[in-house]
């Protein structure tokens, strides 16, 4: 009863009038509601950064599990149906990678040769990201190759043109000799993240096996249903089944600084953004010194009526509670609409700051720029994060006006009256 009585009072002073002491309340809610849009609006486009540039290396670059033949490197046939088999897998290509110079109309550049098998781009997943710039975007049988944007743009490149690759083949006696190879450009190709296809020269697994030298490594790229969860367990089966000779790694190992690094920022950004949430919630202490400030008389009332310490000092915590939690509604909802619509906000900026460069005659604003961001943010919302910050910025508010809440309880209402 006494409970349900100071939330009572305590709701009437967050929704009362200003004069008497609601605006205190309501103001440090307005404050802990715009620090929380931030954090939320971060922590979505962190994740979806994340995710969006982790899906495409998984993808499109790395594949979800690597395997190796440390005995014969090019002896995967009589693995590739038992590979098959397995229950989780989704697909299995052979391919190799190696390096080589480009040679175009314009200038050359070193390119990053990949060799994989015909089928690999006809992947789901590899469909999904993989974006045709010009041309065709699959390989036919021949000599044919397809161009990284970045590559093609500083080559001078386009789609049915030819350029030359020069490679490193072994002579006799061991001896390194040049080899150039000419090539019809298929198609021009992009992942939508220049920091992975920049450099990318595709080409059918036989002919890159042909001009790339022998002691280039060959694996199984793999892809599985369930690359988030299910890798470390496919690699364990896998390497069950296979037996010693074959190494197997997946996308966590092969990606482990980078991923890392990702975390890491997204870590330090959230720690950054919670230290502003800490400080509006300061400010519901504050606010609660002022509350018991301008109803110091109702607290002698109460006091005088026989309302005990504990329970006069219970009204402004759940003052501060209720406090905490509108203002963690209000910002968590506005945080999650703006970070659900992001990126037709960011296009809208992208437009309105373009109008005022085209004033200037210069180059359009472009602030999701392929070379360091994505083009698009996926939206990945993490429930159980918003409703942890939701929670923390609650505790905070409630922890900050502990002394405030206390030392209001601990007044004594004869000396208020007398002098009030």
């Amino acid at each position: 009863m006494k409970t349900a009585a100071a939330f009572f009072i305590a709701f009437r002073y967050l929704l009362g009038r200003a004069k008497e002491g609601g605006r205190y309340l309501r103001g440090a809610a307005a404050g802990i509601a715009l620090s929380l849009i931030p954090i939320v609006v971060t922590l979505i486009v962190a994740d979806g950064m994340i995710r969006g540039i982790t899906d495409r290396y998984l993808e499109l670059g790395t594949g979800h599990l690597q395997i190796y033949n440390y005995i014969d490197p090019l002896g995967f046939e009589p693995v590739i149906n038992s590979v098959k088999e397995q229950k989780n897998v989704r697909g299995v290509w052979q391919e190799a990678d190696g390096l080589g110079i480009l040679v175009g109309s314009l200038a050359s550049r070193g390119a990053t040769i990949r060799a994989v098998e015909n089928s690999f781009w006809d992947d789901e997943g590899s469909r999904k990201f993989l974006q045709t710039i010009s041309g065709d975007g699959r390989l036919g049988s021949g000599r044919e190759v397809l161009l990284g944007e970045e590559l093609a743009r500083l080559t001078g490149v386009q789609a049915g043109g030819t350029v030359r690759i020069m490679t490193i083949s072994t002579g006799p006696g061991g001896r390194l000799i040049p080899r150039v190879t000419s090539f019809t450009v298929r198609g021009i190709v992009s992942s939508g993240y220049r920091e992975l296809d920049s450099l990318w020269c595709i080409m059918n697994f036989e002919e890159g096996i042909k001009i790339l030298p022998v002691t280039t490594p060959v694996y199984l790229m793999l892809k599985i249903n369930d690359p988030y969860t299910g890798a470390d367990r496919t690699a364990e089966v896998l390497s069950q089944k296979l037996g010693p000779g074959y190494g197997i790694y997946t996308w966590k190992s092969l990606q482990s600084a980078q991923y890392s690094s990702y975390e890491s920022t997204r870590q330090l950004l959230l720690f950054i953004m919670a230290l502003i949430v800490v400080v509006a919630s300061v400010n519901v202490s504050s606010a609660t010194s002022m509350l018991a400030i301008e109803r110091r008389r109702d607290i002698a009332v109460l006091k005088t009526g026989g309302a005990s310490t504990a329970f006069t000092g219970a009204i402004f915590l759940w003052g501060a509670f209720l406090t905490g939690l509108a203002g963690s509604i209000v910002g968590l909802g506005a945080g999650l609409l703006i970070g659900y619509n992001i990126n037709a906000l960011l296009h809208g900026l992208e437009i309105f700051l373009s109008f005022f460069t085209a004033i200037f005659n210069a180059e359009p604003v472009r602030i999701l720029n392929s070379g360091y961001y994505l083009e698009k943010i996926p939206v990945i919302i993490n429930i159980p994060a918003i409703i942890a910050i939701g929670f923390f910025t609650v505790l905070c508010s409630v922890l900050a006006s502990w002394i405030p809440a206390r030392r209001a309880g601990k007044l004594k209402p004869i000396e208020i009256l007398r002098k009030y």
